[in-house]
C-alpha cells in the first residue's frame, strides 16, 4: 500500500512539475523577445508565497493542479498601463507572439523526449509498434495442448527446428514472409500460421537484407474459441518456426537518441489516433460511471493515470510509469496546439488569421485591420470550456468508481 500511495504522489508530482514548465515555456520565450511577464506562479488558489525578481513576481499557490503566466498585453482587449504598451505581446511580429505561445507544448515534447532517453540508456524500450525483430529461436517446434507446453516446449530428439536449421538468428528483422511484406509481428504470425513446408523469409540483418528458406511446420495449438471466450480453449493446426519477438530494445547513451527520436515519433502518430478517437469513446466513460465494464483505451483523467502510475510503482513496472509519463506530456502537448480557444493553439490560429487577413488585404490595396475582436469568440470559447469542463467531469468520476486498473 505505502508503495502504491508513492506512486500515486511521484506520478502527480510529476505532472506538476510539467505544468510548471509548461509556463515557464511561455514566461522564457516571451522575456527573450522583450515581452513583459507580470507574474508566473504554479498552482491556483489562495498564494502560499511570492516573491519579485525584476519586474516579475514568481510564486507558489495551494492548489497544485496548473499553473499561469502572466505575459502583459497577451491579446490587444488585455489592460496594459502606459509603460507596458510598448511591450504588449499583441503588438510583436506574429512569428515571434507563436513561438511564445507553441513554447508550452514544446516544453512537453521535450520532457517527453528525456523521460524516453534516460528509459532507453537504463531499461530500454518497449517494441509497443511490434517490429518483428527476434530476441530468440527456439531448440525445436513441437505440438502443444496447454499453455505450459506452449511456453515451455520439452525439446526430443528429431524434432524439427524450423528457424534454427533455417539460418535465422537472434536480432534479425523479419522484413517478409513468402514475398509478402510483414511489417510487425502480428503480420509475421499470421502469416506462417497459414503456411506449410520450405517458405522464402527475408531478413535485415547487420543494415543488408538475407533471403533465407525455412521449412514451416504444423503443430497443435491452444487458442481462445472465439464462439465461447470463457469456456476451454480449443486446440488447432498452425503454422509455426519457433522463434520470440523482442519485447525491450536497449541502447547504449550515444544509440538512445535515435531510439528515443523513434520513439516519439511513435508517439507523436499513436496521439494523434488517440486524439481522432476521442469523441467516439466518450459514450463508453458515461457507461462506465453507470456500472458497465471499463474499456481500457477510454480517456483517463489525471486522477486515473495517477492511480495507474501508483499500481506501476506497486507492481515495480517502472518502465510502464515512466512511459506513461512520458505519453502524458505528449498527448498534453499535442492537445494544446488544437487550433480552438482557450489553448495556445488557437490562439495561434488567431494570430496567423489576423496576419494571413492583412497579407489580403494588402494585395487589394488597403491598409492593415485592426487585432481580431475576442469578445466576439466568446461564445464559442464559452461552449469549448463547457465541454472541456463537462469531460473532465466524466472522466474523473468514471476514474473515481471505476478506474483503469492493471491487473
Amino acid at each position: 500500500m505505502l508503495a502504491y500511495v508513492f506512486g500515486v504522489v511521484l506520478f502527480a508530482l510529476g505532472i506538476c512539475v510539467s505544468v510548471a514548465l509548461h509556463e515557464a515555456g511561455h514566461m522564457v520565450t516571451a522575456k527573450a523577445f522583450g515581452m513583459k511577464v507580470r507574474r508566473y506562479f504554479v498552482g491556483f488558489g489562495p498564494k502560499v508565497f511570492s516573491f519579485r525578481r525584476g519586474e516579475t513576481e514568481y510564486g507558489v499557490k495551494w492548489i497544485p493542479l496548473g499553473g499561469f503566466c502572466d505575459i502583459a498585453g497577451m491579446t490587444a482587449l488585455d489592460e496594459v498601463t502606459p509603460e507596458e504598451a510598448p511591450r504588449a505581446m499583441w503588438r510583436f511580429k506574429t512569428w515571434k507572439r507563436t513561438v511564445v505561445m507553441a513554447a508550452g507544448s514544446v516544453t512537453h515534447f521535450i520532457l517527453g523526449f528525456i523521460v524516453l532517453y534516460l528509459m532507453a540508456t537504463t531499461m530500454g524500450l518497449p517494441n509497443l509498434t511490434g517490429t518483428p525483430k527476434i530476441a530468440s529461436v527456439s531448440d525445436c517446434v513441437r505440438d502443444a495442448r496447454t499453455d505450459q507446453e506452449y511456453v515451455n516446449p520439452v525439446c526430443q530428439p528429431g524434432d524439427p527446428a524450423p528457424a534454427k536449421q533455417g539460418g535465422l538468428l537472434p536480432g534479425d528483422q523479419i522484413v517478409s514472409v513468402a514475398g509478402v511484406s510483414t511489417p510487425t509481428w502480428t503480420d509475421v504470425t499470421g502469416r506462417i500460421q497459414q503456411l506449410s513446408g520450405p517458405v522464402a523469409v527475408d531478413v535485415k540483418r547487420d543494415g543488408r537484407t538475407v533471403p533465407l528458406t525455412i521449412d514451416v511446420v504444423q503443430v497443435d495449438r491452444p487458442v481462445t474459441d472465439a464462439t465461447n471466450p470463457q469456456g476451454p480453449e480449443k486446440i488447432v493446426k498452425v503454422g509455426s518456426i519457433g522463434v520470440t519477438m523482442l519485447t525491450n530494445f536497449t541502447y547504449n547513451p550515444i544509440t538512445a537518441f535515435g531510439g528515443a527520436g523513434q520513439f516519439t515519433a511513435d508517439m507523436f502518430v499513436q496521439t494523434w489516433d488517440r486524439l481522432l478517437e476521442f469523441p467516439e469513446r466518450i459514450p463508453a466513460v458515461v457507461h462506465s460511471i453507470f456500472g458497465g465494464q471499463r474499456d481500457p483505451n477510454t480517456p483517463v483523467s489525471v486522477v486515473g493515470a495517477s492511480r495507474i502510475g501508483g499500481e506501476a510503482v506497486e507492481a515495480g513496472l517502472w518502465s510502464l510509469f515512466l512511459l506513461l509519463l512520458a505519453s502524458l506530456n505528449f498527448f498534453v502537448g499535442v492537445f494544446n496546439l488544437l487550433p480552438l480557444l482557450p489553448l495556445d493553439g488557437g490562439h495561434i490560429a488567431v494570430t496567423w488569421y489576423e496576419r494571413v487577413r492583412d497579407w489580403v488585404r494588402g494585395l487589394r490595396g488597403k491598409a492593415a485591420g485592426g487585432p481580431v475582436d475576442y469578445t466576439k469568440l466568446s461564445a464559442i470559447t464559452m461552449v469549448l470550456v463547457f465541454l472541456g469542463g463537462a469531460v473532465t467531469l466524466l472522466t474523473v468520476t468514471a476514474d473515481i468508481v471505476n478506474p483503469i486498473r492493471l491487473q
